[in-house]
C-alpha cells in the first residue's frame, strides 16, 4: 500500500501493519474492564480510555444477566473470572442512583424522576469513587468532555445487578450504529425517556431478582455446556452414480457380474465416515460459541448432537452434559431447556407476529410457583410479549402476519429476530443456531447477532452459532470460536486468542482480512498465506490441524478451562434437586396435555382465519361445483327412470366431499417441519396438534358439507323432509372427517409425499370402486371382498341409500314397467327394477334396496356407530405417527456422477465400497480425490488464457423505470446513467430495496412490467436483436436442469449460444477450456442436482458463470449477487475469478451485498445507488477505495477510520438501511457534483469514438444463434435424458398403470353374460377413465419445472424459442406414455373385457386407449399451461376434469341429462366419445343372460303364452322372455350387448366417428398447450402493446433513436 505509512495503522496481535484488530468479546473485556488499581483510578484514567471501541449490543452485563442464576451459578461465574465480565452502561441517572445506593448497602430504590447529566469535571468523579471501592473503569461511550457521571459497576463480591439495572443498559440502543469499531454518523436513539422507563420496569418483573427467587424453574435450571471426546459416525459414502431408468433392468446383470467376475463390487451397507472426531470443550453460561468451517465440514451435525439432537446417525460417542446432567437423561426429562434452531425460519405464514408469541407463551407459561406473588397466566404472557418486542424492535410488526414466498409478511431480518424471540420464550438452557444469517445483508446479520447477544446475556444461557460469512464485528460478539474441517477440530478457544494461534503456526493474516476469513482460509490449500520459512513447517491436513492443536498450549488451556467449570458443577447440581419440587421434576411440557390441546386449537383456528382468501376460495369452489352436480341431477322424477341417478347423486355427494380431503396430504408435509420445530421447543405434544387439527376440522367441514348438501340435495329433489335432510348431513359430514383423518394419518405415517401419494392412489381406487355401487356385493369376488368391510365409505354410502328410499315407493313407468303395448294392463305387468313383484307396478324402496345392494334401514345408526370408531382409530393412529416423526437425518451432501464420468479414483472409491478412516466431509472422498487432480493453473492469478474478449463498450444515459403502484405510480430507478467497460470489474451496490437488481435488469432488458426509457447503447449504437443473447446473465437463484452433468449444460449453452458459424466441435472444445478455468474437471461429469443431492452452493455458482461464458458473451457479463449464500472462502474464490475474467478483457457489472475490505478490493469501479433508484457515486475506486473516501470526505461525511471497510463506510455514510438518517441526500450531491458531469462527459465521448468501430456484436441481428430445428432438436434430447435420469417418476407412472390395471381386472375378473356383468363392463371402462387425475398430477409438476428453468434463465437469454420448449415438453411425455399405456392394456383387458373378444375388438381398443393416453397428457399439460404454479394447477384440474366425466353419460345416462346439459354439453365432452368407443366395442355382438334376480316376472293373460303376449314389446324394446316357475313369464330387459349399450346412448356403429373425434379433442388440447403457453410466456404483452397507445409511441421514439445512430 503505497501510503500505508501515512495513515494510522490498524491495531493487531503482533502489531502488524494493515490489519483488522483481532480484540473481540473476552480480550476486549480483559483489557477495558479489569480492576483498576488505586493510583489510576485516583488520577482519574482507566486502562481503556483512549479506546472507541463500541459495542451496544454488548452494553449488558452477563454479571448482570446473573439476576437469573442460582448461587451454583455465581460460583461458576467466579471461575471465569474477567471471561464473562461486561459493564453495564446505565444512561439514566435513575440507575445511577440505584446502582450507587446499592454498593454502599442501601435498601434498593427505583427513582423515576430523571436529571440531565452533569459535564465531567476535574473534582473526582462518582466513576473514581467507586473504582477506589474494586470497581470496574467504565467503556467510554463518547467524549471525555461530553461524558455524564457514570456509577462504578459492581464487583463479584458486590450485590447481584437488579432487572432495572440490566434493561436500562438493553435499551440503549442505536439503529445505525451496530456495534460496529467505529461509527460514521452520530448516533441517534430509538426509544423515548417513557419507553426507557416501561423497558426497564418490564425486565425488572420478567428477569430481575424477585423472579429468580420467587421462581422454582429459574433455580433448576441446567446451565453451561460440556462435551468431552464428542464422536459421531454416520452412514455414507459421499460420491453416488446417477440412478437412471437402465438400472432397473441392468442393477441384476451387473450384480452378477460383479460377483462372478471381480467380485463384488459394492458392500450391501454403505461405508461408516466419521462426521465429528472426538470434540471436547465448555460453554459457560453467559457466552457465545461461534462455529466456523466450510458447507459440509460438520458443522450442523456438531450443532444438532450439542442440541441432543442424535437421530439419524450411526453412532455418538463421548461425553456430552448439561449443568452436569447427561444427554440421555436430558432428553427424558429435560428436553425443554435444549434448544435447537434450523437454518430456515420455520412459522405459520398466516399468523400474526403477535399470535406466534402469544402461543409460544401460551404453552410456556411456568406454574404459579415459577411466577411472582400475583401474576397471573395473562399478565406474565402480557409482560414478556412486551419485552421481546421492544428488545428486538418488533413491536411495530405485532400486527403483521409472518409471511413466506406466497403471502406477503415480515421482511427477512425481522422473521429472524421473531425465530430468536421465539427461542427467548423457551427459556431454553441451551441454544444452537444454524447459519441462520443466510440470505441477510450485513447489518440484518449484524443485528440478528446482537439480539443473540442480549438474549444470551440476559437470560444467562449458552448459545452455539454457525455462521458462514462473519464480520469483524460479527466476530467480536463472540467469547470462544471453533473451527472445523473435515470432522476435525483445528481450533477452540478464546475467540481473541484465534488469529494468533494460527499465526504462530506459521500462517499470515492478509491485510484486511477478519478473523474468521483468516480462520477458515487456514485449512484451504488455495486461500490461505503462509509466512517466509515455514512452508515446509506448516500443517495441511485436517489430521496434521487437530494432531497440532491437541499438542498446543490452547488445547491445555481448554483442558483447564473444563475441569475448573466443573469443580462448580456438583455445587449446582445439589442446589437444583433441593430447589426441585414435583413441579419442576420434569421439563419437558410446561402444560398438561389437554390444555396443550386447546392452545394448539386455538392457534389453528388463527391459522386458518389468517387465510381467509383460501378459505372462502375454497368454499367458492364447492358452492360452484355444487351447482353443477345439482344442475346434472337436476329436479330427478320419482319413478323408476329416477332410481339409477338417485343412487349416483348419493354416491357423487358421498365421494366429492370425501376426495376434497385429498388437499390435507399436502399440507401435512408443509407443516410438519414446524411441527417438529415446536416439539423440540417442547411448545406441545405432537398428538395434542393431530387432536387440535380435528377440532378445528369439525366446524369448518360442517359448512363446506352444509354448502354441498343444502344445493345438491334440494336441487336434486332427494327426499324432502327435514329428518332425511339432517341425516345426510350428518352421515356426510361424519365422511368428511372420517377421510380428513385417514389422509392426514397417511401422511403422518410416510417418510415423502411421494410415497404418500402412491399410497393415496390406490386408496382411492378401492374407496371408490369397493362402496356398494359400481360392484353390488353379491358380484364382488372373495379376494377383494373383504375391503368393503373396512372402507368407511362403503358404510357412509348404506346410510345414505337407506336413509333415501326406506319409505319411498318407487312406481315404475317405461321402460322399466314390461310388457307395453294395447293388450297390457297393470295386473299384467311387472317392474324390472329389483325387488319387484309380480302384478305390482311399483316397488318398495326398502326391498329395491335389500335386493340390489343387501342394505337395510336398520344399519343406519349403526353404520354411524363404524364410521365414528374408524375416525376415532385414524385420529389415533394420526397422533402415533406424529409422535413417531423425526426431523431429518442429519448428514451433508453427496456428488451424483453420470456413469462413467466420475474421476478414477472416485469410481475406485465407491467401486470398493471404502473411505478413508476417519473422513468427514459430505463428499469427502470426492473433495480429497478432485484437490489431487485440480490443475496447478488454480493457483494462479495470472489472467486467465483462451476466453473471449470483449471490445464493445456499453453505455446508458437517463435511465427510469416506473411500476403502477397502488392508485399511481412509483418510480424504481431516477436518471441512472454509466457504462461498462472491458477489462473492467463493475460492482453495482446499494441498501436492500435501493434497486440493484432492478437496474441490472434493466440493462440486460429483462424488464416486462411497467415503463423503462433511457438510451441504452453498444459502441454508440441501440441494442442489436441480439443484444440478450451477446451478454451473460448470471443468476442469482443458479437455475439449471438438475439432471445435466457440467459438462452437458455447458455444451447446451454453447450449441445453441454461440453462432451458427461456429462448428460444433469448436463449441465444445471451448466448454473444456470454461471447464479448466473454473476449475471443474473433477467434477464435469457430476450432475447438478439440488441442494443435498448434487453440487454444493459455490460449485453451482461456478457452473452459473461458466454456463454463460460458455456462450462466449460478445458484449458483457451480468451477475445477479455471485456472493450470495456462499460462505467466506467461497465468495473469496468467486471473486478472486471474476477478477482473473476482468483481467483477460472481459467486462463485467456485478451486484453485491456489503462485501468484506478484502473482497471490495478487487472490484475497478462502483456504481453505488441510494434508495429510489437515485446515482450516489460512479466511477473509479482507486487503491485502497482512496478515491471513493475522499469523495465522501469532500462532500461532509466523517472521515474514514484506517481499519474500516470502505463497503461498509460509504453506506453508512449516505444512510442507508437507517430509517432515523436526517444528513444531506447524497443523491443531489452527486448529481451537482464535477464527477458527475466529468462521467457525462466521458459516456459522451466514448460513444463519439466507438461508433464508428466495427463490431459484429453490433451486426448480428438474429435472435437466436441457432435455427429453429437445432433449437428443438437439442431440447427434446435434453428432455429424454432428464427422464431418463429420473427413474422414479418414469417407474411410479408405470407402477400406477399396472397396480391400476391388476387392480382393475380382478375386481371384475372374468364377468359373465348378465344384466350387472353389462353395467360391470361399464364401470370398469368408467374406472380406466379415472386413472387419468394423478398421472395428469404426476406430470404436471415435470411440466412447470420445464417452463420455470426456460423461463427463469433460458428465454431471457434467448437460448431457444418458447415453441422449442414446448415441443420437447409434448414429445418426451408420449414413448413413455405409449409404453404404459400398453402395459395398462395387458394388464386389464385380458382378464376383466377382453376374453373371449375378436381380434379386431382387442386392437380397436388398444388404439383407443393409446389415443387417451395421449389425452390426459395434452389435458394435463393445457391447465398446467395458463396455471403460474403447480399448487393452482392442482386445484384447477379436479374443476375441469369434473366437467368432462361428469356429462359423459355414466353418472346419469345420457336420456336422463337435462335438456340445458344433452343439448351442447354432452356433445363437447370428450368422454363422451371414448365411453362410446370403448364400450360399445365391449358389448357388440354380445349375448345377455340375466340371472334369476334380475328378470321382471308377470303372469300372462288368460289364453296366451309368454312369448305371445311379450312377443310385440320385445320386437320393439328389445330384451327376451322365457317361461318361469309357476306359470309366470320372465322378462329380460336386454338381449344382447348391444341393446345394454343403447341405453346410455352408446352405439357400436359410431366407433370410428368416436376415435376420429377423439384425435381431434387431443389435437385441440395439444394447440391449447402451445397457445397458452405462448400467452403466458410474453405473448399475452405483445398483444397489449400492440394495442397501447403508449407502448406505440415508445416504439415510434425507438425507431427515431435508431435512424440517428
Amino acid at each position: 500500500m503505497a501510503d500505508a505509512q501515512s495513515r494510522p495503522q490498524r491495531p493487531h496481535v503482533d502489531d502488524m501493519p494493515g490489519m483488522w484488530p483481532s480484540t473481540s468479546a473476552n480480550s476486549f473485556r480483559q483489557q477495558y474492564l479489569a480492576p483498576v488499581d488505586q493510583s489510576q483510578a485516583q488520577n482519574g484514567h482507566s486502562p481503556g480510555e483512549e479506546s472507541t471501541h463500541v459495542s451496544t449490543s454488548r452494553d449488558l452485563s452477563t454479571d448482570a444477566a446473573a439476576t437469573n442464576s442460582t448461587p451454583a451459578m455465581e460460583e461458576t461465574s467466579r471461575m471465569s473470572s474477567e471471561k464473562t465480565q461486561v459493564p453495564t452502561p446505565s444512561g439514566s441517572p435513575a440507575v445511577a442512583g440505584a446502582l450507587d445506593g446499592a454498593n454502599a448497602g442501601e435498601p434498593e430504590e427505583k427513582d423515576e424522576t430523571a436529571t440531565p447529566p452533569e459535564p465531567a469535571t476535574e473534582a473526582p468523579s462518582e466513576d473514581e469513587d467507586d473504582l477506589e471501592k474494586g470497581g470496574f473503569a467504565p467503556i467510554k461511550s463518547g467524549p471525555a468532555k461530553s461524558k455524564p457521571k457514570r456509577p462504578g459497576l459492581t464487583s463479584e463480591t458486590s450485590r447481584r445487578m437488579t432487572g432495572e439495572d440490566l434493561f436500562q443498559a438493553l435499551s440503549r440502543r442505536r439503529t445505525n450504529e451496530s456495534g460496529r469499531q467505529a461509527s460514521y454518523i452520530s448516533p441517534q436513539v430509538t426509544h423515548t425517556e417513557q419507553e426507557l422507563v416501561e423497558i426497564e420496569r418490564l425486565l425488572s418483573r420478567m428477569f430481575g431478582k424477585d423472579r429468580h427467587e420467587h421462581s422454582e424453574e429459574e433455580k433448576t435450571r441446567h446451565v453451561g455446556l460440556v462435551f468431552k471426546d464428542l464422536t459421531v459416525r454416520g452412514l455414507g459414502l459421499g460420491a453416488a452414480l446417477q440412478p437412471t431408468l437402465g438400472d432397473f433392468f441392468l442393477n441384476g446383470p451387473r450384480a452378477l457380474a460383479g460377483l462372478f467376475g471381480r467380485g463384488s463390487t459394492m458392500s450391501h451397507k454403505p461405508p461408516i465416515r466419521t462426521i465429528i472426531n472426538k470434540f471436547t470443550g465448555c460453554v459457560r453460561p453467559g457466552e457465545m460459541l461461534l462455529v466456523l468451517g466450510r458447507p459440509g465440514s460438520g458443522c450442523s451435525t456438531f450443532l444438532k448432537v450439542l442440541a441432543n439432537q442424535r437421530f439419524g446417525y450411526e453412532s455418538v460417542d463421548g461425553d456430552v452434559t448439561y449443568g452436569g446432567t447427561d444427554a440421555k437423561s436430558m432428553a427424558k426429562h429435560y428436553r425443554g431447556e435444549v434448544v435447537y434452531n434450523p437454518e430456515d425460519d420455520l412459522h405459520y405464514a398466516t399468523l400474526s407476529v403477535k399470535n406466534t408469541f402469544d402461543f409460544a407463551l401460551k404453552t410456556r407459561t411456568p406454574g404459579k410457583a415459577s411466577r411472582n406473588e400475583g401474576e397471573s397466566r395473562a399478565d406474565y404472557r402480557r409482560e414478556f410479549r412486551k419485552i421481546v418486542a421492544k428488545l428486538f424492535w418488533i413491536e411495530h410488526t405485532l400486527g403483521t402476519k409472518v409471511g413466506d414466498e406466497f403471502v406477503r409478511g415480515v421482511s427477512g431480518g425481522e422473521k429472524k429476530r421473531v425465530s430468536i424471540a421465539e427461542a427467548m420464550i423457551t427459556k431454553a438452557s441451551i441454544q444452537c443456531w444454524d447459519n441462520s444469517t443466510r440470505g441477510l445483508d450485513a447489518s440484518t446479520a449484524l443485528e440478528y447477532v446482537q439480539s443473540l447477544r442480549s438474549l444470551t446475556n440476559m437470560a444467562h444461557i449458552s448459545t452455539s452459532v454457525a455462521l458462514y460469512q462473519a464480520g469483524e464485528s460479527l466476530y467480536d460478539l463472540f467469547d470462544k470460536v471453533i473451527l472445523i474441517d473435515e470432522g476435525k477440530c483445528l481450533y477452540f478457544g478464546p475467540t481473541e486468542d484465534a488469529a494468533a494461534y494460527f499465526e504462530e503456526l506459521g500462517f499470515s493474516r492478509p491485510a484486511r482480512w477478519t478473523t474468521a476469513d483468516f480462520l477458515t482460509s487456514v485449512s484451504d490449500e488455495h486461500e490461505r498465506e503462509v509466512k517466509d520459512g515455514y512452508e515446509t513447517r506448516i500443517p495441511r491436513s485436517a489430521d496434521q490441524f487437530e494432531e497440532a492443536y491437541r499438542n498446543s498450549e490452547m488445547y491445555k488451556a481448554n483442558q483447564k478451562d473444563i475441569e475448573e467449570f466443573e469443580a462448580g458443577l456438583e455445587t449446582q447440581r445439589k442446589e437444583r434437586l433441593e430447589a426441585r419440587t414435583k413441579a419442576t421434576k420434569e421439563k419437558n411440557y410446561t402444560l398438561p396435555f389437554h390444555k396443550q390441546v386447546v392452545a394448539c386449537t386455538h392457534r389453528q383456528f388463527l391459522i386458518m382465519l389468517g387465510d381467509k382468501q383460501s378459505l372462502a376460495g375454497k368454499w367458492g369452489g364447492v358452492l360452484f361445483q355444487s351447482l353443477i352436480v345439482g344442475s346434472l341431477f337436476y329436479n330427478l322424477p320419482r319413478n323408476s327412470s329416477g332410481v339409477f341417478a338417485r343412487g349416483g347423486v348419493l354416491f357423487f355427494m358421498l365421494l366429492f366431499n370425501a376426495l376434497l380431503a385429498l388437499a390435507e396430504l399436502t399440507a401435512a408435509f408443509a407443516s410438519r417441519p414446524i411441527m417438529l420445530k415446536h416439539k423440540s421447543f417442547s411448545f406441545h405434544r405432537p398428538a395434542a396438534y393431530a387432536i387440535a387439527q380435528t377440532v378445528v376440522d369439525a366446524p369448518l367441514v360442517l359448512v363446506q358439507v352444509f354448502i354441498f348438501d343444502v344445493v345438491v340435495y334440494w336441487m336434486a329433489g332427494l327426499s324432502r323432509t327435514a329428518s332425511q335432510f339432517f341425516i345426510s348431513l350428518l352421515i356426510l359430514w361424519i365422511i368428511t372427517m372420517n377421510m380428513y383423518a385417514f389422509f392426514r394419518m397417511v401422511g403422518s405415517m410416510t417418510k415423502s409425499l411421494d410415497i404418500a401419494t402412491r399410497i393415496t392412489g390406490l386408496s382411492v381406487q378401492i374407496l371408490v370402486v369397493y362402496t356398494g355401487y359400481l360392484i353390488p356385493p353379491a358380484k364382488m369376488h372373495p379376494w377383494f371382498k373383504w375391503l368393503i368391510w373396512i372402507n368407511p365409505v362403503q358404510y357412509g354410502f348404506e346410510a345414505l341409500v337407506s336413509n333415501e328410499f326406506y319409505n319411498f315407493d318407487i312406481p315404475c313407468v317405461a321402460p322399466a314397467l314390461v310388457p307395453q303395448g294395447p293388450g297390457a294392463s297393470p295386473q299384467y305387468q311387472s317392474c324390472t327394477l329389483q325387488g319387484s313383484q309380480p302384478g305390482q307396478t311399483f316397488v318398495t324402496g326398502s326391498r329395491y334396496i335389500k335386493t340390489a345392494f343387501t342394505y337395510e334401514r336398520a344399519h343406519l345408526w349403526r353404520n354411524f356407530g363404524i364410521i365414528a370408531g374408524m375416525w376415532m382409530f385414524f385420529v389415533f393412529l394420526t397422533m402415533l405417527g406424529m409422535e413417531m416423526q423425526k426431523p431429518n437425518a442429519g448428514g451433508g451432501a453427496i456428488t451424483i456422477f453420470k456413469r462413467g464420468q466420475a474421476p478414477k479414483s472416485v469410481a475406485q472409491a465407491m467401486e470398493k465400497g471404502s473411505i478413508p478412516e476417519d473422513e468427514e466431509k459430505a463428499g469427502a472422498v470426492v473433495a480429497e480425490k478432485i484437490a489431487e487432480q485440480e490443475s496447478s493453473e488454480s493457483e494462479s492469478e495470472q489472467p486467465v488464457k483462451g476466453v473471449a474478449k470483449n471490445e464493445s463498450v456499453f453505455t446508458y444515459q437517463n435511465v427510469n423505470y416506473t411500476i403502477p403502484y397502488e392508485n399511481g405510480e412509483r418510480k424504481l430507478l431516477n436518471d441512472v446513467q454509466g457504462y461498462v467497460r472491458p477489462g473492467k470489474l463493475t460492482a453495482l451496490m446499494g441498501a436492500s430495496g435501493a434497486g440493484k437488481t432492478t437496474l441490472l435488469n434493466t440493462l440486460a432488458q429483462r424488464i416486462n412490467f411497467g415503463v423503462v426509457s433511457g438510451d441504452f447503447l453498444v459502441d454508440g449504437r441501440p441494442l442489436p436483436k441480439s443484444f440478450q443473447r451477446a451478454t451473460g446473465f448470471a443468476e442469482q437463484m443458479d437455475v439449471h436442469e438438475p439432471t445435466a452433468t457440467v459438462r452437458e449444460a455447458l455444451r447446451f449453452s454453447a450449441l445453441l449460444r454461440q453462432p451458427r458459424e461456429v462448428p460444433i466441435e469448436e463449441k465444445y472444445e471451448y466448454c473444456e477450456r470454461i471447464i479448466d478455468l473454473l476449475e471443474m474437471r473433477s467434477i464435469a461429469g457430476a450432475t447438478i442436482g439440488k441442494i443435498g443431492e448434487g453440487l454444493n452452493q459455490e460449485q453451482r455458482k461456478r457452473v452459473t458463470i461458466g454456463v454463460e461464458l460458455a456462450s462466449k458473451p460478445e458484449l458483457l457479463l451480468f451477475l445477479d449477487e455471485p456472493t450470495s449464500g456462499l460462505d467466506s472462502g467461497a465468495a473469496f474464490n468467486i471473486v478472486r475469478f471474476l477478477r482473473k475474467l476482468a483481467d483477460s478483457g472481459q467486462a463485467l457489472l456485478v451486484t453485491i451485498h456489503q462485501p468484506s475490505a478484502v473482497l471490495f478490493e478487487y472490484f475497478d469501479e462502483l456504481l453505488l445507488l441510494k434508495s429510489g433508484g437515485r446515482v450516489v457515486y460512479h466511477g473509479s475506486l482507486g487503491k485502497d477505495s482512496r478515491e471513493l473516501i475522499s469523495y465522501f470526505e469532500r462532500n461532509g461525511a466523517k472521515q474514514c477510520p484506517p481499519n474500516a471497510n470502505p463497503a461498509e463506510y460509504m453506506l453508512e455514510a449516505i444512510g442507508a438501511g437507517n430509517p432515523d438518517y436526517k444528513g444531506k441526500d447524497w443523491g443531489d450531491v452527486w448529481a451537482s457534483s464535477p464527477e458527475h458531469e466529468q462521467r457525462g462527459q466521458e459516456i459522451q465521448s466514448m460513444i463519439s469514438e466507438r461508433r464508428g468501430a466495427a463490431s459484429s456484436a453490433t451486426n448480428d441481428d438474429r435472435e437466436y444463434a441457432m435455427p429453429l430445428s437445432t433449437q428443438v432438436f437439442s431440447v427434446i434430447k435434453r428432455d429424454f435424458t432428464s427422464y431418463w435420469r429420473t427413474p422414479e417418476y418414469v417407474v411410479g407412472k408405470m407402477f400406477l398403470h399396472i397396480l391400476t390395471g391388476l387392480f382393475n381386472t380382478f375386481t371384475f375378473y372374468h364377468m359373465g353374460d348378465s344384466t350387472i356383468d353389462q353395467q360391470s363392463r361399464l364401470f370398469s371402462i368408467f374406472m380406466t377413465l379415472t386413472i387419468s387425475p394423478p398421472l395428469m398430477q404426476q406430470l404436471q409438476p415435470k411440466f412447470l419445472q420445464f417452463r420455470q428453468i426456460f423461463q427463469q434463465r433460458e428465454a431471457r437469454s434467448k437460448i431457444y424459442s418458447w415453441f422449442a420448449f414446448v415441443t420437447g415438453a409434448v414429445i418426451v411425455e408420449i414413448p413413455y406414455s405409449i409404453l404404459a399405456g400398453t402395459i395398462y392394456f395387458q394388464c386389464w383387458w385380458w382378464g376383466a373385457l377382453g376374453r373371449y373378444r375378436t381380434p379386431f375388438d382387442s386392437g380397436y381398443t388398444w388404439m383407443l386407449l393409446m389415443m387417451f393416453e395421449l389425452f390426459y397428457v395434452s389435458f394435463g399439460q393445457a391447465v398446467a399451461s395458463f396455471a403460474p404454479n403447480e399448487l393452482l394447477a392442482s386445484l384447477l384440474l379436479p374443476v375441469f376434469f369434473l366437467f368432462i366425466v361428469s356429462f359423459c353419460g355414466v353418472v346419469v345416462p345420457a336420456r336422463g341429462l337435462p335438456y340445458f346439459w344433452r343439448s351442447w354439453m354432452y356433445w363437447l365432452t370428450p368422454f363422451h366419445y371414448l365411453l362410446e368407443g370403448f364400450l360399445g366395442v365391449a358389448t357388440h355382438g354380445r349375448k345377455v343372460t340375466c340371472a334369476s334376480n334380475e328378470f321382471a316376472r308377470f303372469s300372462p293373460p288368460p289364453g296366451q303364452t309368454c312369448q305371445q303376449y311379450a312377443g310385440p314389446y320385445i320386437s320393439q324394446a328389445g330384451g327376451y322372455v322365457q317361461d318361469g316357475a309357476n306359470g309366470l313369464c320372465e322378462f329380460c330387459q336386454y338381449a344382447t350387448g348391444d341393446e345394454f349399450a343403447a341405453g346410455f346412448s352408446v352405439y357400436y356403429s359410431h366407433k370410428w366417428n368416436d376415435y376420429g373425434y377423439f384425435w381431434a379433442f387431443t389435437l385441440f388440447n395439444f394447440f391449447v398447450v402451445f397457445v397458452a403457453s405462448w400467452l403466458y410466456l410474453g405473448g399475452l404483452k405483445r398483444i397489449r402493446d400492440t394495442f397501447s397507445p403508449k407502448a406505440r409511441k415508445q416504439k415510434k421514439e425507438a425507431l427515431k433513436l435508431n435512424e440517428k445512430a
